[in-house]
């Protein structure tokens, strides 16, 4: 008889698979506590666990606090390893779900997830006008209109090269080595192109709300004697 213990629908980090997971380990810092004017107790603390996802045996670890006055369904869970990648803000709705559907392969396949920013540049390019073309003209045509500058079409060729070799077994194979380069350089290309307007765009509204919050109102005159 099986002692195991599992998870429910659990999202890996790794592989992107959902399903129940192996709960391998599990450190409970749950401790008694007791009110000293009334006696009252209570266990409250937190709990890890270590879950093996049953697709890529790779590891998660996740948390919660636990009170046991809560009702099972209220515990927070947060997953502490591995992180979910922030997505760059300000992008458009097409940009965001490539780049989020690069992010699944991310951990299992280096050369699909080449292939995928390879993609999305292309996707950039469409969104931003730029002439029909192969990729490398396409970026050339951006920068010429100012929507990007040169330094950023040479690493946006970097990532183009880069995406060749995911892309063609002759060419060879990227491995997990080059995927933190892949990353860096498609969030260079994605927050100088959507992120930086954004933010400038976030930060002058706000700066002319507080400008008409700070604006002196009419005041009125005060009354003349024997009014």
């Amino acid at each position: 008889m099986s002692d195991k213990s599992f998870s429910g629908e659990t999202k890996c980090g790794h592989c992107g698979n959902v399903a129940p997971m192996e709960i391998r380990s599990t450190l409970s810092q749950v401790r008694n506590h007791e009110d000293p004017r009334t006696g009252y107790p209570w266990e409250a603390g937190p709990v890890h666990e270590l879950l093996v996802c049953p697709a890529c045996d790779g590891v998660v670890l996740r948390r919660y606090f636990w009170h046991d006055h809560y009702d099972p369904d209220d515990v927070d869970l947060e997953t502490v390893y591995p992180r979910q990648a922030e997505i760059p803000v300000g992008l458009p709705a097409t940009i965001q779900q490539e780049f989020q559907a690069a992010l699944q392969v991310r951990s299992t396949s280096p050369n699909a997830y080449g292939v995928l920013l390879g993609r999305l540049l292309e996707l950039v390019c469409d969104d931003r006008g730029a002439a029909k073309g192969n990729l490398t003209a396409r970026l050339k045509d951006l920068a010429g209109r100012g929507e990007i500058p040169d330094k950023l079409v040479e690493m946006a060729g970097k990532l183009q090269e880069l995406r060749n070799v995911g892309a063609h077994a002759w060419v060879g194979e990227l491995t997990s080595a080059e995927v933190p380069i892949l990353d860096s350089l498609s969030r260079a290309i994605l927050e100088y192109v959507y992120s930086a307007p954004h933010l400038v765009k976030q930060a002058g509204d706000r700066l002319q709300k507080v400008r008409k919050a700070q604006r002196p109102g009419k005041t009125k005159k005060p009354p003349k004697e024997g009014a």
